[in-house]
Parts: structure tokens; sequence; C-alpha cells
């Protein structure tokens, strides 16, 4: 752990604040920091930013009360830059979208980064649209009971492959079942980060139970 006084702030006495999404690691704004900002979010667990247009600080969410707590906060290298790690309770952007990043200027589609929440958002697009030829459109215009179905199957798949002890054929059983649940999901309106909330609870819960173990 460092201090604040071991961070270099600029001549205007500002440093560079990355936002990110604690569960899906997307960035979700850039703002700036003086070291009161910075001693504020630190003690309130929730980002305070300074504004460099109104010369003030900031506390995001104070209007809109899309509050972001504070999960951690990291100084590169140099101690010139933070990235700020957040649990966000609505969009990060004053546009109302999930981040300020949304436009883009240069992609590669050779490059993509393949992301289960880019599958995710597919998906939902496929249940929207409903394109012809389909598969996925098929699945959603059967209905819950066949999703249901289909879930089932690949689990069943995924078991006698885990079962025979073959990697290669128990990944490909188990991407299978991964998209099938995506689907499943996607029906329910169940997102990627509803399940990864309840993961988090369930490792704070273990910690604790290790914990009292070691007792």
């Amino acid at each position: 752990m460092i201090n604040i006084d071991d961070l270099k702030f600029g001549q205007d006495g500002l440093i560079p604040a990355v936002v990110t999404d604690y569960y899906t690691k997307k960035v979700l704004t850039v703002a700036y920091m003086n070291a009161e900002s910075l001693k504020i979010s630190m003690e309130e667990g929730k980002t305070c930013f300074y504004s460099r247009s109104r010369k003030c600080l900031w506390r995001k969410g104070e209007m809109s009360g899309n509050y972001q707590h504070i999960v951690s906060i990291k100084a590169d290298c140099d101690r010139d830059a933070l990235t700020v790690e957040v649990i966000k309770d609505g969009p990060a952007c004053h546009l109302g979208t999930d981040s300020c990043f949304n436009d883009y200027v240069y992609k590669s589609e050779e490059l993509g980064e393949f992301s289960i929440d880019g599958l995710y958002e597919l998906l939902e697009g496929r249940k929207k649209d409903k394109p012809q030829g389909s598969y996925t459109t098929y699945l959603f215009e059967q209905g819950i009971d066949k999703i249901l179905k289909k879930v089932g199957e690949e689990c069943t798949e995924v078991i006698v492959a885990g079962k025979g002890g073959d990697k290669a054929e128990t990944t490909f059983e188990i991407a299978d079942l991964t998209y099938h649940v995506l689907v499943l999901m996607v029906q329910m309106g169940i997102t990627n980060k509803d399940v990864l909330e309840e993961l988090a609870k369930r490792h704070v819960i273990d910690h604790k139970v290790k914990q009292q173990k070691m007792k």
C-alpha cells in the first residue's frame, strides 16, 4: 500500500483516474482527482472527482443517485495515474449509458476479443430481432420448456464427456452448455452481472467460513 503523498499529481494538482467496472472490467469513464477528492473517495468509499470545467469537487451520483462504490484504487508504475474499480448503482455516463466509451474510432475485424458479455448482447439481439434461420431464434420461439430441455441435455453430455476423461470433448460440451445457459438467462432476464454478484456473495461467505475454521 502506498500513501497519497507518494503519488505524482500534475502541475494543476490533478491525477487522471480510469474508472472500471469491478464485475465486467469495462472502462466506465476517465475523470480527474486532486489530493482532497482522492482522500474523500477513500474515506467515504465512493468516487469523488475534481471538475476541471467547474473548478470544484463533485461526488459521482450526488444528483443522479448513480453512486460508484469503490472496491480498489491502484496507481501505475510512475505513480501519476490511477485505476479505480467500482461497483456502480447505475449508468456511469451522463447520457444514461453504461459507459462513457461507446463510439468506436477503429475496430479490427480479425483481432476482436470474444467475451461472455458480447455473446450475451448478441443473444439479446437474437431474441429481439429474431432473424430467420438462426438456431437461437428457434430456441426463443419455442420458449422456456425447449430451452430448459436443451440445458438438461447439455448437462448430461458434459457429465458423459467428463466421466470419459476426454478433455477436448468435455471442453466442447461445456461450451455448448454455456451457450444454452446464456440463452436461458436472456429468456428469464438474468444478466451476467446478476450471476457474478451472486458468486461474489458466496465468495464472502466462503472466506468467513475458512476464517472460522482456522480459529
